[in-house]
């Protein structure tokens, strides 16, 4: 081993762990912090996210990665991965790196003032920030006249305007018709409406469920937070986030099932890759991929309820003692206008999507103000959903995206429900059984072959490329609506 690989590989190491205590620094925010912190941890994150970009845009670090040149297969993945980090982190002066970094503490401050509020305002001087500084940021690293396309590079890269565009379009032509002949059918009853379910058995629940999924509970926690959320300092180390609401046990449920979906990705890294580049995955949308695998593919299925709803029934024996599984399948299940996202269901939650996306890329590209957007947001959700907000935290504030100023964040939602059913679907032509293995509670079989054939692959290749590789097909939404037209065909007695 040559000095320079060696340096190489304790910058890469270096830069690990100062992500991770960049990520312990977020999370907490998002947790413990106390009320009056807010500035202190602006400034600290400030300070940290300073330390790391000036060791990623450290000269030294890139004549090393001109000077190594690894023999193995993985060497050169690593060195690929943060040569693509590095050549964005270049572009961008110190100074916008640490202003973006106060902004986005100061704009969760904000965005949880305005949600407390219930009024758009305080937050809106924080987003106007925000924006200008992505636009920054965004013509920094350079694009070909859609500035959006380099703030989507952040999450999905690869990815460009000019293809999601018509894949989101397509897909919600294909949605609206099937959502309104789900909705002219008979809405079944609730199973839980009307009840109150104790929020210290909710969380006892989601725990099990945790535990069953194969989430190391020793290697990782749950909290809660305003937001359900995933993060940490390591795969040693992984943090998750719930909601609990004693009016119904689903935002606990599937928030739980869901960030468990990260929370196993993060968990299942190959040991040779930790404090390396490649344990990442490689977008957001094939991270969303295996939460969205695990709330809506497992979680909602008729198999895991038949196994996992009697285990309900023994926390709220009351509650649910009239209800069978098979009503309480209906009731995850039903389709139904929503406002809010993370509530939704299966079927609408991609219309969400592509309300946040139009907004966000008329935002970037100047044709629609902050002032603007909650009159915008409730426009598009009536043009989409249906519906109009009656308040700003059903409408404009309900999601944490945009106090981070994760503009290009949300379109990866819908790629990992895209790229979650084909994964599905393969792993169903795989695994003999598994639905059967579901039904019995065993879910340590899917966790394997998803830790086998995405986790430990960490990012070695391309989303899609990696998706490509495991079921042979890239980018389509088929999959995803012969799983849907099935699914809720069967559960509404309809030919879709």
């Amino acid at each position: 081993m040559n000095a320079s690989f060696e340096m190489l590989i304790g910058r890469m190491q270096e830069l690990k762990d100062l992500g991770g205590l960049i990520g312990l620094a977020t999370w907490d925010q998002q947790t413990y912090l106390p009320k009056k912190a807010g500035t202190a941890r602006a400034e600290q994150l400030s300070t940290l996210q300073g330390l790391y970009h000036e060791r990623l845009v450290d000269p030294r670090l890139g004549e090393w990665l001109e000077a190594v040149t690894p023999a193995d297969a993985d060497g050169k993945s690593m060195i690929r991965v943060l040569k693509l980090e590095r050549d964005r982190a270049v572009k961008l002066p110190a100074r916008l790196v640490k202003e973006l970094a106060t902004a986005q503490a100061h704009g969760l401050s904000a965005w949880l003032a305005a949600r407390e509020a219930n009024d758009f305002a305080p937050f809106k001087p924080a987003l106007e920030t925000l924006l200008q500084l992505r636009r920054e940021q965004a013509d920094a690293w350079g694009h070909d006249g859609e500035r959006y396309d380099a703030l989507l590079e952040t999450y999905e890269p690869g990815m460009r305007v000019a293809r999601l565009s018509p894949v989101l379009k397509a897909l919600t032509q294909k949605l609206v018709p099937v959502v309104q002949t789900i909705l002219e059918r008979p809405v079944p009853d609730s199973a839980v409406a009307g009840k109150r379910f104790d929020g210290n058995a909710q969380w006892d629940f989601t725990l099990q469920l945790l535990k069953a999924m194969g989430f190391d509970l020793a290697a990782g926690r749950q909290d809660k937070s305003v937001h359900p959320f995933s993060g940490g300092t390591h795969p040693l180390d992984v943090r998750l986030t719930t909601r609990v609401n004693e009016t119904t046990p689903m935002p606990a449920i599937f928030g739980t099932i869901h960030e468990g979906g990260h929370g196993l990705y993060e968990q299942g890294f190959a040991e040779s890759h930790y404090r390396t580049p490649l344990a990442c995955a490689p977008s957001m949308g094939l991270h969303e991929s295996q939460s969205r695998l695990w709330e809506n593919m497992v979680g909602r299925s008729r198999g895991y309820w038949r196994y996992f709803y009697p285990l309900l029934q023994v926390k709220f024996p009351a509650e649910l003692k009239d209800a069978s599984a098979d009503a309480f399948y209906a009731t995850v299940n039903t389709v139904s206008r929503s406002l809010i996202r993370v509530e939704s269901d299966e079927l609408t939650y991609n219309l969400h999507i592509v309300l946040r996306y139009e907004l966000e890329l008329e935002l970037v590209r100047g044709n629609l103000s902050v002032a603007d957007l909650p009159h915008a947001w409730n426009e598009k959700t009536f043009e989409l959903l249906g519906l109009r907000p009656s308040h700003p935290v059903e409408g404009v504030l309900q999601d944490i995206h945009w106090s981070g100023g994760d503009i290009g964040y949300f379109p990866t939602y819908a790629l990992g429900n895209l790229y979650a059913a084909s994964l599905w679907k393969t792993a169903r032509e795989q695994l003999p059984g598994l639905e059967a293995d579901i039904a019995r509670g065993q879910l340590l079989g899917l966790r394997d072959w998803l830790r086998e054939k995405v986790h430990r692959q960490g990012f070695r290749y391309f989303a899609e490329d990696l998706v490509k590789h495991v079921t042979g097909r890239g980018l389509t939404d088929e999959d995803f609506m012969a799983h849907v037209k099935a699914k809720y065909g069967e559960l509404y007695g309809v030919s879709l």
